[in-house]
């Protein structure tokens, strides 16, 4: 039996509005963890997100902790969200343009999220995204694995009816999440000693989402610089409608770092 859900938006207590600068405190439920003591980077960075229009990237400059009182700023381009003085992530509007690759079919990415390399080996396998231990209707269970004969990950995604907004459709913050994950996959592997952490997301929602409504989820390596390794990933229906698109940008790090610092995503 799945877990009862948490708290779906992690939101609590009053906003205050000025005529410059709103803000709101909210909490992350531990629900939507990534590692297992700090938010999952996509779910988070969709919630920096909010309330701003058009495509959205979003930088994250600390781990976001569980269960801590958050406050987060915003104006209307721009957001920021602190615990107490730390400044976890900032988010500010831009321009997105990606190429993207053909999506795959339903069939298609049900076979191949049976090869996802998270079933054999996963740093954190409770991860509210990509965790093969959490139970359907709790984590998303985005297993992204790579497609025959194409560079590109897939993954089949099925919201479930916790994550809808009071007006019955997937809350945008989830969809942030499932397009950060998947990312991440799809420049894996690091070299021994190495760990990868989501350094920026940048999102363009084209679309929305209902419960239930069966998705197919696409990830792809773009590019490799230094430390720093970009991919993108996009949501269509099952249909080919485009709900969403993504780039993000990942950094190596030294697998020491990421066990202290907890990282911020799978």
């Amino acid at each position: 039996m799945s877990p009862a859900p948490e708290n779906t938006l992690g939101v609590s207590g009053a906003t205050t509005w000025s005529p410059a600068v709103n803000t709101e405190h909210l909490e992350i439920p531990e629900r939507f963890c990534g590692p297992p003591n700090s938010g999952n980077g996509g779910y988070v960075c969709g919630l920096l997100a909010k309330h701003l229009s058009g495509a959205v990237s979003v930088r994250l400059k600390a781990p976001p902790p569980l269960k801590a009182k958050l406050r987060r700023e915003w104006t209307s381009d721009s957001a920021r969200l602190y615990y107490e003085s730390v400044l976890i992530g900032e988010a500010k509007s831009c321009e997105l343009t990606l190429e993207l690759p053909n999506c795959s079919t339903l069939a298609q990415a049900e076979q191949a999220a049976e090869a996802f390399p998270g079933f054999k080996s996963h740093p954190f396998p409770r991860c509210f995204v990509c965790g093969p231990a959490r139970e359907a209707g709790d984590g998303l269970r985005i297993f992204s694995g790579p497609l025959q004969n194409k560079s590109q990950l897939a993954a089949p995604w099925v919201p479930h009816a916790s994550l809808a907004d009071d007006g019955g459709n997937i809350a945008s913050e989830f969809i942030w999440a499932a397009l950060d994950c998947p990312s991440a996959f799809a420049v894996l592997p690091v070299p021994e000693g190495l760990a990868i952490v989501l350094g920026e997301l940048c999102v363009s929602l084209e679309g929305t989402l209902t419960v239930g409504q069966p998705t197919v989820v696409t990830s792809w390596p773009i590019a490799q610089e230094g430390r720093r390794r970009t991919a993108g990933s996009a949501i269509h229906t099952r249909d080919g409608k485009l709900v969403a698109f993504a780039r993000a940008v990942w950094v190596e790090v030294p697998q020491s770092q990421w066990v202290t610092s907890r990282g911020t995503d799978a």
